[in-house]
């Protein structure tokens, strides 16, 4: 697994590219609870893949810590780091990704 990056490495193009995938923004929405989650239990119907790309994507922007933990590997989301360096933001795109569900419901 590739290193995390330092918070001070955490670039805004980055988190908003990372964000530009409805999946991505899926997994991001189920980790603000502020937990941490497996792999698998995040989203359903999706490929092991396809999710490792996409964790890997987050991981690689600054988004997500990644810890491994016996024979999974746990995802939380890096909070403090991403309203350190970019107040509100985080905040704002969850806002926007719970209104873009509900409006599809």
């Amino acid at each position: 697994m590739t290193a995390h990056p330092e918070r001070t490495q955490i670039q805004l193009a980055n988190v908003l590219a990372a964000m530009g995938s409805p999946l991505r923004l899926r997994i991001v929405r189920v980790l603000a609870d502020g937990g941490e989650h497996t792999c698998g239990s995040i989203v359903d119907g999706v490929a092991k893949s396809n999710l490792t790309h996409h964790y890997r994507v987050l991981r690689e922007a600054g988004i997500i810590w990644q810890r491994p933990s016996g024979r999974e590997t746990l995802q939380s989301l890096r909070r403090d780091d991403l309203d350190a360096r970019f107040p509100g933001l985080l905040d704002a795109l969850i806002d926007a990704a719970c209104l873009e569900a509900a409006a599809e419901v």
